[in-house]
């Protein structure tokens, strides 16, 4: 018998004692992970609630919004993200999240 997917244990643990910005980023991840975009982004914009100064959740952000066609909204997760990361200091996670920028700027129309 399989394990249920990751999601799906994750879920399990929302709203209880675990419940915040790591877990909804992990759910969000898994989500990914499992050709669920759009229920990602909704995973880790709750993250986001939960610590808007989480670098790593607006870059997970960008890439669910990119993976779901909303390059808009991608772009702009990227960016806050970006002025959240320099904040900071998490110079890695801002540079990465410039490439993925540009990388956007250069295909949405």
């Amino acid at each position: 018998m399989d394990p249920a997917p990751l999601s799906e244990r994750l879920r399990k643990q929302l709203d209880g004692p675990r419940d915040g910005a790591l877990l909804r980023f992990s759910l969000g991840n898994a989500l990914i992970a499992e050709g669920r975009p759009a229920e990602a982004a909704e995973a880790l914009r709750k993250a986001l609630e939960f610590d808007p100064n989480y670098s790593a959740a607006w870059k997970g952000l960008g890439k669910a919004l990119t993976e779901a066609g909303d390059l808009k909204a991608a772009m702009d997760a990227y960016e806050r993200g970006i002025a959240v990361a320099e904040a900071r200091g998490d110079k890695q996670a801002a540079k990465e999240m410039g490439v993925f920028l540009r990388r956007l700027h250069k295909t949405a129309p």
